[in-house]
């Protein structure tokens, strides 16, 4: 039987790429001699993430349309153009037997390209509420593999495979290694401990109000790891100074996110589907501030599907500057609450969705277990 070839396409934040990672290691566990390519946009993340991972990448020119950004906007169609070609020759080359999308820029491109020469395509749905791209992709997809249930709203029944989002693979039983997470980012095993991530490219609205707020941890004896992302690194910096001897520090990206987790009491997040899932998966009390500038604020939608199982706190972006460091302060101080929300965001958890769906792709390539 030939070599089994597959396509990978997902990226412009960590929540698009780190599943399509996890969904290629599983792969790769089942069927080690598998050759895995990734297709990315050109000057986003994933082109430095997915080959730190171990995986080849190529990116395509392709871009989303920039609001009250005219000018580079004229260029779109060029773009489009030059993706579509370049998508087109990669498939040709490479003859993929199964094209897995995650979400980004570049997977509607290789999606449909590959659905147009009949070759088995499987999407990831991270989110509660579909996006227009996937919606258009799951009429010619083979399979859809989804994080929630009610997704029959968007897409074919038939296709629908509830599995959950893959995670990181680290993430798994992190509260064991909380006497060495604190070690790692030398903190005091007396204190309580907040991590804040605002997704992998950080967020505004969290770090500024993070950063305003900073002496109010520092007066209740709490702790702070929080990850800023690049744009406001230097700032953070400068903001943490006055209390670095209260354990309060700042990262612009966090390597090490299972021990991040592992020394946290709470978490402060945005809702983006990966840091949801990674949450539930953990059993972490949080308070979750969607992003507004999603697609069909997909992120709210994300975030209520946990608060209306009494499983989050919910803190809106333009209420954050006034109310975020207040709520997490309340529930860093509330155990009660803390023990509700751990269990009920437990009862959310997806496990092995990578295994799931990796199996999902093998069966769609016409790999059983003798080809193994």
């Amino acid at each position: 039987m030939k070599p089994l070839q597959l396509i990978l396409s997902g990226g412009g934040t960590g929540g698009h790429i780190f599943p399509a990672v996890a969904i290629a290691n599983e792969v790769k566990k089942m069927v080690p001699h598998a050759n895995i390519l990734f297709v990315g946009a050109l000057g986003k993340m994933e082109m430095e993430k997915v080959p730190q991972a171990g995986y080849k990448i190529i990116g395509v020119p392709i871009a989303g349309l920039q609001r009250g950004k005219i000018l580079a906007n004229l260029k779109l169609p060029f773009l489009l153009l030059q993706s579509w070609l370049k998508t087109k020759k990669i498939i040709n080359e490479f003859k993929p037997q199964v094209v897995i999308g995650t979400g980004g820029y570049a997977s509607f491109p290789v999606l449909k390209t590959a659905s147009d020469k009949n070759i088995p395509t499987l999407i990831q749905e991270q989110n509660s509420f579909a996006g227009k791209t996937n919606k258009i992709l799951s009429k010619k997809a083979s399979k859809i593999c989804v994080a929630y249930e009610g997704m029959e709203q968007f897409f074919p029944k038939e296709k629908i495979i509830l599995t959950g989002n893959p995670v990181r693979q680290d993430l798994k039983d992190v509260k064991q290694h909380k006497q060495e997470a604190q070690q790692f980012f030398k903190l005091d095993s007396s204190k309580k401990t907040i991590l804040v991530i605002g997704g992998s490219l950080g967020a505004r609205t969290i770090n500024e109000a993070i950063g305003h707020g900073l002496s109010h941890f520092a007066e209740n004896n709490i702790q702070l790891i929080w990850q800023t992302g690049k744009g406001y690194f230097e700032t953070a910096k400068k903001q943490c100074n006055p209390f670095s001897q209260q354990q309060i520090f700042a990262f612009d990206f966090i390597t090490r996110m299972d021990l991040a987790y592992a020394c946290a009491d709470i978490v402060i997040s945005r809702a983006g589907a990966s840091s949801v899932s990674e949450l539930c998966n953990i059993g972490m009390p949080c308070v979750l501030v969607p992003s507004p500038n999603v697609a069909e604020d997909h992120q709210t939608k994300n975030a209520m599907a946990l608060v209306n199982k009494n499983a989050a706190i919910l803190v809106k972006d333009h209420e954050a500057n006034d109310k975020l460091v207040k709520h997490a302060i309340d529930l860093i101080k509330n155990n009660s609450l803390q023990e509700t929300l751990t269990k009920n965001i437990s009862h959310m958890a997806y496990y092995n969705s990578a295994n799931v769906i990796a199996k999902e792709v093998l069966k769609l390539a016409g790999y059983t277990d003798e080809n193994t």
